[in-house]
């Protein structure tokens, strides 16, 4: 694992990924960690992030890019073993990221923070790229911070 990122550089490539089309909101999320982070994560981590854009299934219930943003959460601090204590600790970080991207905007529903937009418009798909690129930041911020790990964008230019 790369214990040296640039968060700007998880951000932006996660919206780049979905800008190009190569992968939608959480996606896109979970693809950036494993490449900034340089994890030895089977792709199919990526794929199981393929049900949560568009609300989960299309649903417009919880961001897709807040769902992507747990599911890396997770697999930096989350338990594999059953009872482990660590899980109180993951729900916590969960709850902060889902907190910070309420602050923003509110509420987490798709359906309230796309209402009145063509779901094919270009508001739609700008929104979205940056709902992805804003919660790619603040993931890699609670992992880098949480993981005692390195933001290089604070050593850039100093």
């Amino acid at each position: 694992m790369n214990k040296k990122v640039s968060i700007k550089k998880i951000r932006q490539e996660a919206e780049d990924l979905y800008r190009e089309g190569k992968f939608f909101c959480s996606e896109a999320i979970v693809y950036s960690i494993k490449e900034n982070f340089q994890l030895d994560m089977p792709d199919e981590m990526v794929a199981m992030a393929s049900g949560f854009p568009v609300g989960i299934g299309k649903s417009k219930c919880v961001c897709g890019a807040v769902s992507g943003g747990v599911m890396a959460l997770g697999y930096f601090l989350g338990r594999t073993e059953p009872g482990d204590s660590k899980v109180v600790k993951t729900l916590e970080l969960a709850n902060e990221l889902q907190q910070s991207f309420k602050d923003n905007h509110k509420v987490l529903c798709c359906k309230v923070l796309t209402h009145g937009m063509d779901m094919g418009s270009g508001e739609h798909k700008e929104q979205c790229i940056s709902f992805t690129g804003e919660i790619a930041e603040k993931t890699a911020e609670i992992i880098v911070r949480e993981l005692g790990l390195t933001n290089i964008d604070h050593s850039i230019g100093a």
